[in-house]
């Protein structure tokens, strides 16, 4: 019985000796932090990565257009509708604004067939242009 006793407290002190080692061992293996990188903006001519990835499905006298944005900036989107008669009003929507990581859909329609359809980015923090003042 006191061989037992023994054995189990020599195996129980080899045990905490290589689970000390293996921790030693992860401490030193652990690499050191990293170094804070400089925040930098990009220069006038350097084009920043900009703009929703947007696709546009006509479907008979509808279109929509779903866009994704994977870019930091808030991206002002519009869909622009031209209709194939004379007579159909060709139209441009609301501006969306789709934020960083963000989903937006737009849709337009013609009476009858669609000629051609396109969707236009603006950047969000920028003005919209200026509309004319009339009777100045």
């Amino acid at each position: 019985m006191r061989a037992i006793r023994h054995g189990f407290g020599a195996f129980a002190s080899v045990a905490v000796l290589l689970t000390g080692i293996a921790v030693a061992a992860e401490v030193r293996a652990a690499p050191a932090p990293a170094e804070e990188l400089p925040v930098t903006t990009p220069s006038p001519e350097e084009q920043e990565n900009f703009g929703a990835s947007c696709r546009t499905v006509v479907q008979g006298s509808r279109v929509t257009a779903h866009c994704r944005n994977p870019y930091p900036r808030t991206d002002r989107v519009r869909l622009h509708v031209e209709c194939e008669r004379w007579w159909d009003i060709d139209s441009d929507s609301a501006p969306v604004d789709v934020g960083p990581a963000d989903y937006g859909e737009l849709t337009g329609r013609c009476w009858k067939e669609v000629r051609s359809a396109w969707v236009t980015h603006q950047p969000a923090d920028q003005a919209p242009d200026p509309a004319p003042v009339r009777g100045s």
